[in-house]
């Protein structure tokens, strides 16, 4: 059985997906700890194929898109991996040591230590807005771990998809590295392989969908999902540079990011200084928006749909729009979207509920940062929240009493490049994390080992019981 997007872009069929799992499990099988020195030559070599293929790639993903700026995908994907790859290449000699753990009195004389091994076969699940940093990233560090794996793509990404299978045959044999393409069907049947383990990326409604396929084989799963990242203002800050990096956070991709901030609780009475600092931002950084090659298309015509059908909602309960739009121009026949500002929405509107991933910003008020924090404390739990304030207190107040995947003082979004901190959601927003050590360890089986040599403390407790010997060792530790 073989699907095809087309005769250009063929789909990988069911029949192929399970012969390759099969096949890097067997090579696994015959190499269940690849050497750290073949490792780091491998991502070493991905650095370059992906240096000398940067234009081919970002080439193909404007043309998934559409339009994608293409200096979006150098920063917000180039460089964050050439950056993972730098910092995971010198330090997993470390990461992969193995580390002394204590021995308690009571079992010495003893060795405690802990081995981080390849956990096999890893199913990497990739959605299509950021398609090459959401695939790569994990996948650098299930290299790094000692991993085969299979990486899954968006079916709305075909020219992508065709160029990553390109560079990453350059690197890896398939049954160490392959890619798979395909609709749903494929998908749902990738999910149900029996991996050792599943790291996902997308919405809340199909990671639940994952999740339910692996645990019918106990697969652990990582979920880096979404949800609706707040962002909270306060009295203490510059409203101008808070404004310039919300909106540099929200523009990005035109708003189709995981941890794009989603709406803004805003102090009442400033939420006119707020929009007016917002839309000359955004003016500085997109005086056009229609035939500016910095600002990105929405990916499809039913994304596109979505995003306008959540504008009427909103308008429809009540609320105040403002559109921002520098030229005042027409997008009736293209998929740019410049942002729309929401005011007074219902609480129940559709924009107030789902997760955007798009340029649409919801404004709510508040009086006391405690309502703030109760308004995110009431909601599912997010990926990101921003918080813009330049008090102590107010930031360990925020910190202390809300929950989130990561957080991000004084600016927006930037936190994700960050390599050496772990990234991943809480909740609804989703389980485990990537980055560093912490996607290391994700990838790893922290293999526990008690080493114990002829001279032993365990005889002191063998039956029989009641000895003299028994109730002075009882006395001793039992206290």
């Amino acid at each position: 059985m073989t699907n095809q997007s087309n005769e250009e872009f063929p789909y990988t069929s069911l029949d192929e997906t399970t012969r390759i799992f099969s096949e890097q499990g067997l090579a696994f099988s015959k190499n269940t700890y690849p050497d750290i020195p073949s490792r780091i030559a491998q991502l070493k070599q991905l650095k370059q194929v992906l240096l000398a293929e940067q234009q081919a790639i970002i080439t193909a993903i404007s043309e998934d898109f559409g339009h994608r700026s293409h200096d979006e995908t150098r920063i917000s994907e180039l460089l964050t991996l050439v950056e993972a790859i730098d910092s995971t290449t010198k330090q997993v000699k470390r990461w992969s040591k193995v580390s002394k753990r204590k021995v308690a009195l009571i079992f010495q004389p003893a060795r405690n230590e802990v081995l981080y091994q390849p956990l096999g076969v890893v199913g990497i699940m990739v959605p299509w807005n950021y398609p090459l940093f959401l695939s790569l990233s994990p996948l650098i560090t299930a290299i790094a771990a000692g991993n085969r794996v299979m990486v899954k793509l968006s079916e709305f990404t075909p020219h992508f998809n065709q160029c990553l299978s390109g560079v990453l045959s350059q690197v890896f044999p398939q049954n160490q590295v392959a890619v798979i393409t395909g609709e749903a069907d494929v998908s749902s049947a990738f999910s149900a392989l029996n991996f050792d383990h599943i790291f996902f990326t997308g919405s809340t409604n199909v990671g639940r969908l994952v999740m339910a396929a692996a645990a019918k084989n106990l697969t652990p799963v990582t979920l880096e999902l979404g949800g609706k990242s707040p962002v909270i203002l306060t009295d203490n800050l510059d409203m101008e540079l808070a404004a310039e990096r919300i909106c540099f956070g929200k523009a990005l991709n035109s708003g189709q990011t995981c941890v794009a901030p989603d709406y803004v609780l805003c102090p009442e009475g400033k939420t006119d200084e707020f929009i007016n600092a917002f839309i000359k931002a955004f003016s500085r950084m997109y005086p056009t928006v229609k035939n500016n090659p910095d600002y990105s298309n929405i990916i499809n015509d039913a994304q596109f749909q979505r995003l306008q059908t959540l504008v009427e909602d909103a308008k429809a309960s009540g609320a105040h729009l403002t559109y921002v739009n520098p030229s005042n121009e027409d997008f009736d026949d293209c998929r740019k979207m410049p942002p729309v500002i929401i005011e007074s929405c219902q609480s129940d509107a559709k924009v107030m509920v789902e997760e955007i991933f798009g340029p649409l910003l919801p404004l709510v008020t508040y009086q006391k940062l405690e309502q703030a924090i109760d308004y995110i404390n009431e909601r599912p739990r997010p990926l990101a929240l921003y918080l813009f304030s330049d008090d102590q207190a107010e930031q360990d107040q925020v910190l202390h009493q809300t929950h989130s995947g990561g957080v991000c003082i004084n600016n927006t979004i930037v936190h994700l490049a960050q390599g050496d901190l772990p990234f991943g959601g809480v909740g609804d927003s989703g389980m485990g994390h990537y980055h560093g050590f912490e996607g290391f360890q994700t990838f790893s089986k922290a293999k526990s080992i008690h080493k114990v040599g002829k001279l032993a403390s365990g005889k002191f407790i063998y039956p029989p019981y009641g000895t003299w010997l028994h109730k002075a060792f009882y006395k001793l530790f039992i206290r």
